[in-house]
């Protein structure tokens, strides 16, 4: 038996002391972060990989507010590559591959179409994929019955207005508004389609928000992926639709499957981005960055719906796992980023979890009541309320067998949910409406602990970081006390 020195701390156990501060301004401060080596944030928050918080609409605001959604793996492969699609068309000057209708196709396929994928309109195109017309939703909608056809509804090519692919977001901008337009299909030489530019893409661009985007100004996604012999497929499926992240899923990450797969993911992918864990402890960590790993999550137990610590006796509290983590990967000469992953109830804890060595932290129950999470608010008492799961609750584990048989009816046997040990429970959460008023409140917190710590940035506030334990007075008087509040 091994007993470790110290006590296990976590962020409830300490406080930051402030120091003298040459800092004028919340505004003068970066916020910006690691991901990965290769990857950095505006914001320094993920959404995670749970299949109550992050799907594609969670992902797109993510990006577009500086951090990164990752796309849980509960579902099948297809369906998530088309989640992947999703983000990466969600923005960008020009829509690659855009949705695309035959002219002699029914109307009534042109309407389910533009449902399945969630657009306002699409390019119709001929067998060689050449500009034919453009069908929208306002071309159809008092359609008479007499108009069966695209063809008969659609605006014709001689009509509209298209672009070449060398076209600028000011020449864009210029067309769009001489022509009151909407769409401007972009055609090649051969007036094959090749993509498609709208006003809001052209706004969105020239805004040059804080979003978080690859090369080509489409927002950043990250997929989460399992660590069976199938999940290389996945992964490749995933890269190739554009996922700029893959983040293995496993409760715990220092097991000789999980280090397993990172090397065969970086064998396979040499240019892929790897997020592995969860682990705990400085040993996990280093394994898995010697492995492949371009960063690692830690966080064993300590998300407000996981029962582990409670059903194994095992984990170790967040603050000093962190700690340990960064400190095995600084002693190993590696530079693996961390991102502390569970224990994030407020944007003290943030601070502290960063200053405390991760780079990036990821954020689950407190995001599974806003609107862009999967699910609808429900009426609890008299209140909306969402619900959030754990991913190792049974709920979960039934979904997991469902995903991951994909549709293979073979493969379907009877379950004995008696014998599921689950390590996490179902609940809900108050509805917080739109992630991107979380997220300002969570950065604004973050730059004014920056402020109080006399730092302009993450790094400066991790190399002077002053921990102080305290004492349960110590948490009592840190909270609002001896009011009424209103």
């Amino acid at each position: 038996m091994i007993v470790r020195p110290g006590k296990g701390l976590t962020f409830d156990d300490v406080l930051l002391a402030p120091r003298r501060s040459s800092v004028r301004s919340r505004s003068d401060v970066d916020v910006s972060s690691f991901l990965t080596s290769k990857l950095r944030l505006a914001v320094p928050i993920l959404s995670a990989n749970m299949d109550t918080v992050t799907e594609w609409r969670m992902a797109v605001s993510m990006a577009r507010a500086g951090g990164i959604g990752v796309l849980h793996r509960f579902m099948t492969v297809e369906q998530q590559v088309r989640q992947v699609a999703k983000v990466k068309r969600a923005q960008g000057l020009m829509v690659e591959n855009p949705y695309t209708v035959a002219a002699d196709a029914a109307i009534a396929e042109a309407r389910e179409l533009m449902d399945q994928h969630d657009v306002g309109g699409l390019i119709v195109v001929d067998d060689n994929m050449r500009l034919v017309g453009l069908i929208t939703r306002r071309d159809i909608l008092l359609a008479p019955d007499n108009i069966q056809t695209v063809m008969q509804a659609m605006t014709p090519a001689d009509h509209i207005v298209s672009v070449g692919p060398s076209v600028t977001s000011a020449e864009a901008r210029a067309l769009l508004y001489e022509h009151r337009l909407e769409k401007l299909p972009v055609v090649d030489r051969d007036g094959a389609v090749v993509g498609l530019i709208t006003s809001r893409d052209v706004v969105r661009v020239e805004r040059r928000s804080p979003a978080s985007v690859d090369e080509r100004g489409r927002l950043l996604v990250g997929a989460a992926i399992g660590v069976g012999a199938r999940e290389v497929k996945r992964a490749e499926a995933l890269l190739e639709a554009g996922a700029d992240v893959l983040v293995l899923d496993i409760a715990h990450g220092h097991a000789d499957h999980c280090i397993e797969m990172v090397q065969t993911l970086r064998r396979n992918f040499p240019e892929a981005q790897i997020v592995a864990g969860n682990v705990a402890t400085a040993e996990g960590a280093r394994d898995l960055a010697e492995a492949g790993a371009d960063a690692i999550k830690v966080g064993i137990g300590p998300g407000s719906i996981c029962t582990t610590r409670i059903v194994t006796g095992f984990g170790v509290p967040q603050l000093t796992a962190i700690m340990d983590a960064t400190r095995g990967l600084r002693e190993a000469g590696l530079p693996t980023p961390v991102i502390a992953d569970g224990g994030i109830k407020s944007s003290g804890d943030l601070v502290k979890a960063l200053a405390a060595g991760a780079s990036t932290v990821m954020i689950g129950s407190m995001f599974a009541g806003c609107d862009e999470a999967p699910g609808a608010p429900v009426i609890r008492d008299g209140q909306k309320v969402k619900v959030v799961r754990g991913m190792a609750s049974l709920g979960a584990a039934i979904g997991r067998r469902s995903a991951e048989r994909d549709g293979d009816e073979s493969a379907e046997e009877q379950e004995d949910w008696d014998k599921v040990v689950p390590e996490g429970v179902e609940a809900v959460v108050p509805y917080r409406g739109e992630v991107a008023e979380i997220l300002h409140q969570l950065v604004g917190g973050l730059r004014s602990g920056l402020s109080y710590g006399g730092a302009h940035c993450i790094e400066e506030l991790q190399r002077t970081a002053e921990f102080i334990e305290i004492t349960s007075a110590g948490v009592r008087e840190s909270r609002s006390h001896d009011v009424h509040r209103i």
